[in-house]
């Protein structure tokens, strides 16, 4: 150990040794997008091990100093990120040991981990199961001994157009109309028989693969418990796309679609009205894009808490 402590001494150290070749004081120097692994706890106490990628920052408040301790940046993102999972306490003992190895440098610090949050969903009606894949971004920073988390996920949804729905409703009426004319008797059996054909079925409204993204903060006496908050999303809307899918499930999964009908407003607004009656998130923003099959173009339609100085309708615009 003492050889290689004086292999470092020994060892040119220019950044250190050197004043700015401008003198300046920087928002944030770092490292983005390091490759460590992440423990992330589910809902039922399991621990998984995910790939993640990370940003790690501090701000340089001296303006003669050359440069940051990059290396210890890494080293600390490796060793805490492979030890302990994902929770505010792990996020804030990092940060704290980013501020403690640049006490003569920096007095801010910034973590942002990426990684794609992996549950079990289950088939609609069939006994089948299938891994659906969230991807999630959680950030961190610490200014003045205070920690500020934020939770970002994506959650994708079909959504079917109600005004597509009725057009769709009115040229079935019309088809109907045309094959059973005023003058004939309606069968039972007939009609049963035409509503199963092609010819019952006209017209289709547009659905298309959505995508609604969410920017949290949680109150301080909560922790990260993302499962239970994707469960209450997607039971707001209602139309999660699926995994595992039989002729049941498909069918299951058209009945759902026809029973939620949904503009980006409508669907905005449940989400809103569910983040909105859940006591641990302090504050939320929320962006849904529909990525219509009728139109090149999204439509889409953003939602917030409310909060005095929180997050407003331009939290995605960065």
């Amino acid at each position: 150990m003492a050889n290689d402590d004086n292999t470092a001494r020994a060892l040119s150290d220019v950044a250190h040794q050197a004043q700015a070749q401008v003198a300046g004081t920087l928002d944030w120097v770092g490292m983005d997008s390091i490759q460590a692994p992440l423990l992330v706890t589910d809902a039922d106490g399991q621990t998984q091990r995910v790939a993640a990628r990370v940003d790690a920052h501090v701000n340089l408040h001296r303006p003669e100093a050359r440069g940051i301790h990059m290396s210890r940046l890494y080293l600390l993102v490796e060793q805490a990120l492979t030890a302990e999972p994902l929770a505010p306490c792990m996020l804030r003992k990092l940060l704290h040991g980013f501020l403690d190895t640049h006490a003569d440098l920096s007095d801010r610090a910034r973590l942002r981990i990426r990684f794609e949050h992996l549950l079990r969903r289950s088939a609609l009606k069939s006994d089948h199961s299938g891994w659906r894949s969230y991807p999630v971004t959680v950030t961190a920073i610490m200014r003045d001994g205070q920690v500020d988390v934020e939770l970002a996920v994506d959650i994708v949804y079909s959504s079917t157009c109600p005004a597509s729905a009725a057009l769709s409703r009115q040229l079935i009426q019309q088809q109907f109309a045309t094959d059973f004319g005023a003058d004939t008797a309606l069968d039972r059996e007939a009609v049963l028989a035409w509503l199963g054909s092609e010819q019952g079925m006209v017209a289709t409204p547009h659905a298309q693969r959505s995508t609604a993204s969410l920017r949290l903060r949680m109150a301080p006496a909560f922790g990260f418990d993302l499962e239970s908050i994707i469960d209450r999303v997607e039971h707001a809307l209602g139309t999660p796309v699926q995994t595992a899918v039989k002729r049941e499930d498909e069918q299951a999964f058209a009945l759902a679609n026809g029973q939620n009908l949904m503009f980006c407003e409508d669907a905005a607004r449940r989400i809103q009205a569910a983040l909105d009656a859940d006591e641990r998130i302090a504050d939320f923003a929320v962006r849904v894009a529909h990525h219509e099959s009728l139109h090149p173009h999204d439509a889409v339609a953003h939602a917030s808490k409310g909060v005095d100085g929180g997050y407003r309708g331009s939290a995605f615009d960065d």
